[in-house]
């Protein structure tokens, strides 16, 4: 299996930066695999936690090699990634993608290895993910859904062609459509919101654009029942991320069993995250309304 390198971006989260590189150390190919860490600048001159975050990713071993890049300039996250991604998978061919917030299990990178070798050349499948929301029903082993994801992922060159920076165009073409209940999950998540939020500045998310565009493309990810990862960055550390736990998971702690599929999406899996979804969206109002009351 000739492995993917990893891509690694961080900026001023040292505790976490620090979970996310263990976690990764631990994977059974992690001693085979490349890293590239991408360290964004600070956007002011003294921001000692950038300095810590950098100060730790130059000690970083257990990998075949680490490369490391630092910004002289802040960029912001959406930025760091595009040009990232780009930069590594041009020269590459793929690539495995994770922000300083993901801890994965020790099953990780062979399973978006595997995933990455056996549907390489199916130019419908744009993207493995490692992540899968904390739904209560059994899903599948793997399975398809369309769009992308952006919680531990990885695609080939070809899939990463396919990125629209421009969300003006992409918003015009999912209305052109009539795509926006589709688009928003069945109307369960407010991703259309999100993609106009990016556009009117309000949010500068490089992931409502690569879902939007691998949507418009009609390209399908491949997701495992259970989350290979869990998000520990949603605890009002991050630039985009509030204090939520909804989306808090149990990392998979054997292997999945990656074998070829049919290509199309999961009618029953979508089912399943659809109603997680909406469930989530009724708790978040009845916390709303709880909160005003207290208040």
């Amino acid at each position: 299996m000739n492995l993917s390198p990893v891509i690694l971006f961080v900026y001023n989260r040292p505790w976490h930066t620090q979970q996310t590189v263990e976690a990764l150390k631990k994977n059974e190919l992690a001693s085979e695999s490349d890293l590239f860490i991408f360290s964004d600048g600070p956007k002011t001159e003294n921001d000692e936690n950038v300095k810590k975050v950098r100060e730790y990713i130059k000690a970083v071993h257990g990998f075949k090699s680490v490369a490391i890049v630092e910004r002289e300039k802040n960029l912001g996250l959406a930025e760091s990634v595009i040009a990232g991604v780009t930069e590594i998978v041009n020269k590459c061919g793929k690539v495995i993608v994770l922000e300083d917030d993901l801890v994965t299990s020790k099953h990780f990178l062979r399973f978006m290895n595997e995933g990455l070798d056996i549907y390489e050349n199916e130019e419908k499948v744009i993207s493995i993910h490692g992540y899968m929301y904390p739904v209560e029903h059994k899903l599948p082993d793997t399975f398809f859904l369309k769009g992308t994801d952006c919680w531990g992922w990885a695609t080939w060159r070809r899939g990463w062609d396919l990125f629209n920076p421009d969300g003006n165009k992409l918003l015009a073409k999912i209305e052109e459509q009539n795509l926006e209940k589709e688009f928003d999950f069945n109307g369960a998540y407010p991703y259309t919101r999100m993609l106009r939020s990016q556009i009117e500045g309000f949010n500068n998310s490089w992931a409502i654009r690569w879902y939007s565009s691998a949507f418009l493309e009609e390209k399908l990810t491949l997701y495992p029942g259970i989350s290979l990862v869990d998000n520990i960055g949603n605890d009002n550390s991050g630039t985009h991320c509030g204090d939520i736990d909804e989306f808090k998971n149990t990392i998979c702690d054997h292997k999945i069993k990656l074998v070829q599929i049919a290509i199309e999406e999961s009618v029953e899996a979508k089912k399943f995250i659809t109603e997680f979804f909406l469930y989530n969206n009724k708790n978040a109002i009845y916390k709303k309304i709880i909160n005003f009351i207290k208040r």
